[in-house]
Formats: C-alpha cells, structure tokens, sequence
C-alpha cells in the first residue's frame, strides 16, 4: 500500500517546499496539491497558494515521489488547457505526475471571480466531456471533439506528456455520474469518505466497470483523510466533523487503515488541515510512518 501527503498550501511556499522534501525523504510515496482560488469561508480572506505554479516547482524541487491534484477544478478552466499543463509537469517531473480532475464544488470562488459555476448536472456532464477531451490529448497528436459543452478542432498536442498515458485521476463519490466516468476514462480513483461509505462506493464503481466493459482492477484506489493521535488532543478537536479521519491510537488507525485495504485501497492520502504547524505536521508524518504505515509495507 501506498502512502502520501496532501500539503495545505495554506501556509508560505517554503513550508510547503520543506514539508514536502521531509515527506520524500523518510519513506512517504507521494505528495498531492489542491486546487482553489480562495478559501471557503464567509469572508475567503487568507493565504492560499496556487495549485499548478506550486505544483510545477515541487515537480523540480522534489525528485523522488509520485506528484499529483486532488484535485483540479474542472470548471476553472478548460480541458486542453489542463492537459497542457499536465503534460509539462510530467515532463519537468521525468514522468512521476498525475492530473487529479474533480468537476468543481467550491461555490464561492467561482462568484468572487466571475466564474460560471453551473448546476450539479452541468458540472457533472462536463467533467464527464473534459474526461474524454483529455484522454484523446494525452493519446493522440490532434483530437478533434464535438460536444455539448467542449469543442476541438484538429488540436494538436505536443510536448506529449512522458507517461503513456499520463494517468487521470477523477476524484469524488457521486453514483451516477462521477464513478461512471471513473469507470469510462480514470486510470485512478480518489474519494474522501469513512471506510464503511467506501466499501459502498467500490461496489458501485465495479458495477460502472462492469458496464464499461472495464476490468475494476486496472483502477488505482486512493483515499483522503485526516489523522489524529488520540494522544494529541489539539489534533483530534481540529478534526471533528470532517467528513473522513482517522482518530486513535497507533492500534486503532492500523484498524482504520486495514478497513480501507480490503474495502480496495491502494493508497492512503493523509491532508495536513487539522496539524497546527510545520512542526507538528513533521512530527505526525513520523509517528504516522513508524507506527501505522510501516505495518503495511
């Protein structure tokens, strides 16, 4: 099983920098970055770095592990433009990116900057559209394309990314729409739920397969989640009501871990949100790897 890290990019860029070379050099698999305008808060105010600049820099800065969006809003911009900058990475990355695309949910960004935010079955039906787009820039050297939402014409695309093909990642939940399309066009999969929930949704997912005439098992799983040591009390309050984290003792988050595995997990993705500081955030890594990560080795 792999384990990776969801830097907040909440914090300076050289925290992050720091954060994420400390994670790749004491064992951890990959390094995951979100993609938002702004916060989700009433007021939006406070720092937020940007996903694909810091994206490509960890890209250069950090040469070992798997590099990846978890994920990019579908609706901020269009398709090619996605592919394009995912191709890059991967070839700045020497082939170690995957492009996490998600069809957008965070409503306040899109008022502040005067972006289209759409309906959930419009949102849902243009993932579904940049899904396909994109699988035929990654394949191909031109992709011509007519469809509801997404038109191209003869487009060409190069560099091509060094992947073949550079692995696309659809993140969410949602059983009609989103896990058909993971089923359709996603190399890889990322939900954010407790494990009974995800137990559920991987049978849903097989089902979509089954339709798609798709072997499920060709289909990276990963999970996101928060961890709290039941020992850290700061940690486990900055935790409550989120809507997937582990909290616990050493023991227990084994037990959490193992409920993911055979649920069908292939990777653990822990986000850094609820750790105060980058003190605290190396410090968790650590105990994290050396008590429950490193059983699953």
């Amino acid at each position: 099983m792999l384990f990776s890290l969801k830097p907040r990019l909440h914090w300076s860029f050289q925290e992050v920098v720091e954060l994420s070379q400390h994670a790749e050099q004491t064992g951890w698999d990959g390094l995951w970055i979100a993609d938002h305008l702004m916060n989700n808060t009433p007021s939006g105010e406070g720092l937020i770095g940007e996903c694909w600049t810091v994206t490509a820099a960890l890209a250069a800065l950090v040469p070992r592990v798997r590099l990846g969006t978890i994920v990019v809003g579908n609706t901020l911009r269009h398709p090619a433009i996605h592919a394009k900058m995912a191709a890059q990475i991967d070839v700045i990355s020497g082939g170690r990116f995957i492009l996490g695309l998600g069809a957008g949910w965070q409503e306040n960004e899109h008022k502040a900057y005067g972006i289209p935010y759409y309906t959930l079955g419009e949102r849902s039906g243009r993932l579904e559209e940049a899904a396909a787009v994109i699988t035929s820039l990654f394949r191909n050297e031109r992709t011509t394309f007519n469809g509801k939402y997404y038109q191209l014409d003869n487009a060409p695309f190069s560099p091509p990314p060094v992947q073949k093909p550079l692995p696309l990642l659809i993140g969410g939940t949602g059983e009609q729409r989103t896990l058909r399309t993971v089923a359709r066009y996603a190399q890889e999969w990322n939900a954010q739920v407790p494990p009974d929930v995800f137990a559920h949704k991987v049978e849903v997912l097989k089902k979509h397969c089954a339709d798609a005439g798709r072997d499920p098992s060709e289909i990276h799983v990963s999970v996101q989640t928060l961890v709290a040591f039941s020992d850290s009390p700061g940690q486990v309050e900055r935790s409550k009501g989120r809507p997937a984290a582990m909290i616990g003792n050493a023991q227990e988050l084994r037990d959490t871990v193992e409920r993911y595995r055979e649920a069908g997990a292939d990777e653990i993705c822990i986000a850094d949100f609820n750790l105060a500081d980058l003190a605290e955030k190396k410090d968790t890594c650590d105990r994290f790897m050396a008590e429950v990560a490193s059983h699953f080795r």
